[in-house]
């Protein structure tokens, strides 16, 4: 059987041809580093032309500010461990990634009661509904003398739920926050800007809806943030070589040692391509098969063979969609629909604990199917026919 891959929320698969085409031809045609050698030419403009093309995407102001790192998770601890001291105090939503959560509980600590060391970093969880959506009204009383930053997901990993970034990055204007977005579920799939959204820095990873290689990734700051975060890693950057105190000019107070070219040149051939199909379309394509999903779902649900985890229809949502079932183990459903269908789905709590306390399905977690580019109706037909034969009628 050919595999039904319905696992994009980990990584999009396949990538487009165009990118794999990239990274070859770097590769063998090109091969040299940046800022060390006489030949570095052609793959300087290439990182150069890289970084305008995220500036553009992302609504930044300025490509100089667009730094490369190995994944969002490396962005992430980056921005949280530079940018926090000794006394801050940020706030998180209930359905944070352990990308956050993890550099988070390294050097901090959760705030639970209001005698907590004001020598400590501290942060607060912005409660979310049963849907995974963020709760707007329950922002001004959890802000702090010391609030420093909002630091959240964009969209869920866990359910697809969309947060509004607008509304918060206005709150955080409005209230002198910081604001800091992950966008590992939605970049490449929903428009962000950062200077209308007030974003102060964004986190991207390059594997996901972007449609490129694993092993890059980065973050866009705004100039407001440069001198706010000190350097997670330092080392030689081709630049300043005469001394050993790191550049503190952008982008190299941030890259240290050799970038991964071939994922770059991998990354400026897929945002190409999803500048060629309009990430319009490609949403409208995903949300068009998740409604699908969703509505074939919905029968399974009221003959009580499963529950949808989270909302039922693609009103500010991405195309995840998780689901739980009593009828069995959902490892092995996950097992069965694997090896008896050729379907590629992800099982369990996701990487974010979290989130699966806020949608009650900790700590069982889910079964996740999340829809592609390459998808197609008859893909989401074959799953969902393929989930009614196995719960309906046993293992």
């Amino acid at each position: 059987m050919q595999q039904i891959y319905l696992d994009n929320a980990s990584t999009t698969f396949p990538k487009p041809q165009a990118v794999a085409d990239a990274v070859y031809q770097y590769i063998t045609h090109a091969g040299t580093n940046i800022s060390r050698g006489t030949c570095a030419t052609t793959t300087e403009d290439l990182v150069f032309a890289t970084r305008e093309q995220l500036c553009r995407f992302f609504g930044g102001e300025d490509s100089k500010n667009v730094v490369f790192t190995k994944n969002i998770t490396e962005s992430l601890n980056i921005i949280i461990k530079g940018l926090l001291h000794s006394g801050d105090h940020v706030l998180v939503t209930a359905m944070e990634h352990n990308a956050v959560m993890r550099p988070l509980q390294q050097i901090g600590t959760e705030l639970t009661t209001d005698n907590a060391p004001t020598d400590a970093i501290t942060f607060s969880r912005i409660p979310c509904d049963a849907d995974g959506a963020l709760r707007l009204d329950a922002l001004p009383q959890l802000v702090r003398p010391n609030t420093k930053a909002i630091i959240m997901t964009h969209a869920s990993n866990v359910c697809g739920t969309l947060q509004p970034l607008a509304a918060i990055g206005s709150f955080c204007q409005k209230h002198n926050l910081k604001f800091i977005v992950d966008s590992a579920q939605s970049a490449g799939v929903v428009p962000i800007n950062m200077q209308e959204m007030h974003i102060d820095a964004l986190a991207f990873t390059g594997h996901k809806g972007l449609l490129a290689p694993q092993g890059i990734g980065g973050f866009v700051l705004l100039e407001s943030m440069i001198d706010e975060i000190t350097p997670l890693i330092v080392g030689g950057t081709g630049s300043l070589s005469h001394t050993e105190h790191p550049p503190r000019f952008m982008p190299d107070k941030f890259e240290a040692g050799t970038l991964n070219l071939p994922g770059i040149a991998g990354l400026h051939a897929s945002l190409s391509w999803l500048q060629q199909q309009g990430i319009d379309k490609i949403r409208t394509h995903e949300l068009t098969l998740t409604q699908q999903f969703l509505d074939g779902l919905q029968q399974s649900e009221a003959q009580n063979l499963l529950r949808i985890v989270g909302k039922r229809n693609c009103r500010e949502r991405i195309g995840v969609v998780s689901i739980s079932t009593d009828i069995t183990d959902i490892a092995e459903l996950a097992f069965i629909l694997a090896d008896r269908y050729a379907i590629a789905t992800r099982v369990g709590l996701h990487c974010a604990p979290n989130a699966h306390k806020t949608l009650e399905t900790y700590p069982t977690g889910t079964l996740r199917f999340s829809f592609g580019w390459h998808n197609t109706a008859e893909e989401v037909n074959i799953a969902l026919q393929a989930l009614k034969e196995v719960l309906a009628h046993g293992l």
